[in-house]
């Protein structure tokens, strides 16, 4: 650990959240000395004051401790480059843009890796009107279903939500060049083109 890093980005982040040095050491129940001691990389809060400071500065502990943030690079907004993540334990889905430090129930996250459909494995994609129906014949139980499919396009995401026992029947938005991606509890994250 760097005292003096871990300081610079106390300061920065406390700077951005619009607080005084007063305004932190009172949310924290700590002296204005404390903080500043810390700001000017003389010391580190108290391993028990990491969860509320990173609370109120809006980052990760482990980042307050190493004293360093990654900046991603600027997006050219790509939406068919979108990531997916599903808590194991709660069955939580996240979409971000790009890779991304994503949490839920306590643990890290892990991107799903994206995988081709064979021909087996791909979704029935109907057009009706100014719409898709997407459905297929793949088990829908509680141990093994699809819970979600979405449809990716240059500047567009739609996701649709599906639950065990029900049929794979979905109705999205007709959008050209798309990208239909789905994740099977059981055997992860395929896309096919539409």
């Amino acid at each position: 650990m760097d005292c003096t890093k871990t300081g610079v980005l106390i300061r920065m982040l406390r700077k951005e959240k619009g607080l005084t040095q007063r305004q932190l050491a009172q949310a924290l129940f700590v002296s204005e000395q404390a903080v500043s001691k810390w700001e000017c990389g003389a010391g580190l809060p108290d391993v028990s004051l990491m969860p509320e400071l990173s609370r109120i500065l809006g980052v990760q502990p482990d980042k307050l401790l190493t004293g360093e943030m990654e900046e991603k690079d600027l997006l050219g907004g790509n939406m068919k480059q979108s990531v997916f993540y599903v808590c194991p334990k709660c069955g939580n889905i996240l979409c971000a843009a790009a890779q991304a430090e994503v949490y839920c129930c306590g643990k890290k996250l892990e991107s799903l890796p994206l995988q081709k459909a064979d021909e087996q494995q791909k979704l029935c994609v109907e057009q009706v009107e100014t719409e898709y129906f997407i459905s297929g014949a793949h088990e829908m139980t509680k141990q093994h279903h699809i819970a979600f499919v979405a449809l990716l396009s240059g500047d567009t995401v739609v996701l649709k939500k599906q639950y065990p026992e029900w049929d794979l029947q979905v109705r999205m938005p007709r959008i050209p060049h798309g990208k239909l991606v789905w994740y099977c509890t059981q055997h992860g994250l395929y896309y096919q083109l539409i």
